[in-house]
C-alpha cells in the first residue's frame, strides 16, 4: 500500500499591527462618514442643502432602520 502524501498547508502572512494601523484607522473614517450620510444627512446637522444626498441613500435608510419619512 503506497503511502499517502499530505499536501503542504501554506504559511498564512503576518501583517505588523504598527502596518494596519493606518488602512484600519481610514476604513474606520470611511465607515463613519458612511453612516453620516445614511443617518443623519438631511437632518438638522445637515451638510449639503437640498434632497440629492436623501435620494441617494433613501433605500439604505430604510434597509438599516433609519426612519426618513
Amino acid at each position: 500500500m503506497p503511502a499517502t502524501a499530505v499536501p503542504a498547508v501554506p504559511a498564512l502572512p503576518v501583517l505588523p499591527l504598527r502596518q494596519a494601523l493606518p488602512w484600519l484607522f481610514f476604513a474606520g473614517v470611511l465607515l463613519l462618514l458612511a453612516l453620516y450620510f445614511v443617518s443623519a444627512e438631511q437632518g438638522a446637522v445637515s451638510v449639503f442643502s437640498g434632497t440629492g444626498v436623501h435620494e441617494w441613500v433613501h433605500d439604505a435608510r430604510h434597509l438599516l432602520g433609519f426612519p426618513c419619512h
